[in-house]
């Protein structure tokens, strides 16, 4: 998603003036900005409010989906010392699955089952705003045929809404006509789509 969205980007600078170049350059450097810090919060390179050092700790987690507005979004909810905790965590077709699992954390992330989880963001002492909906305890058969690429990007694409508004921000600001207006709304919709993906959207 990021490739694609910086190609978008770049791809107007030969038509763009001055201004509107120095526009998309910096949009393109805040995209590369943002991904790299995702990743090293994912990697654990930076820090997602998860035990350091060690060999981990043993929890039980389940897996819980936020939504909330357009925001729909993996959470893994655990206990530590008798306090529950929330970890938001990218998609993966493993967690459709997932009722209650023992699992193992420390600074590089959760393991469950063996399997690595990677984290979204950092650890809650709070619930997450919105609806939390609980995975069910015998799981559909066919929920794991709802998680493919199409749905995720329809899923993320729903916050293209605000390209036009986008736009219409880019003329006032770098001036143009119609021609500019279409190149912002189209960037901004591109952008929309890629931060929604980057900060771990849940398509089931």
């Amino acid at each position: 998603m990021t490739i694609g969205t910086l190609a978008i980007t770049i791809a107007w600078v030969p038509f763009a003036d001055p201004e509107q170049v120095a526009m998309l350059v910096t949009l393109a450097a805040i995209i590369l900005g943002y991904t790299g810090f995702r990743f090293a919060v994912a990697l654990g390179y930076l820090p997602a409010g998860l035990p350091r050092g060690g060999a981990g700790r043993e929890v039980v987690v389940r897996r819980v989906r936020q939504q909330h507005r357009l925001v729909s979004r993996s959470w893994l909810e655990f206990a530590v010392g008798g306090e529950n905790r929330w970890l938001p965590v990218y998609f993966e077709p493993v967690l459709v699955t997932m009722t209650q699992e023992s699992a193992e954390i420390s600074g590089r992330g959760v393991a469950v089952g063996g399997r690595r989880m990677y984290p979204s963001g950092r650890v809650r002492d709070s619930e997450p705003v919105g609806r939390l909906v609980d995975n069910p305890t015998r799981t559909d058969p066919t929920a794991l045929s709802r998680t493919g690429f199409g749905r995720r990007l329809v899923l993320d694409a729903q916050s293209a809404v605000v390209g036009p508004f986008a736009g219409l921000l880019w003329v006032y600001v770098a001036g143009g006509g119609i021609g500019a207006f279409a190149v912002g709304t189209i960037v901004a919709a591109a952008a929309a789509t890629w931060l929604c993906a980057v900060r771990g959207s849940d398509p089931s």
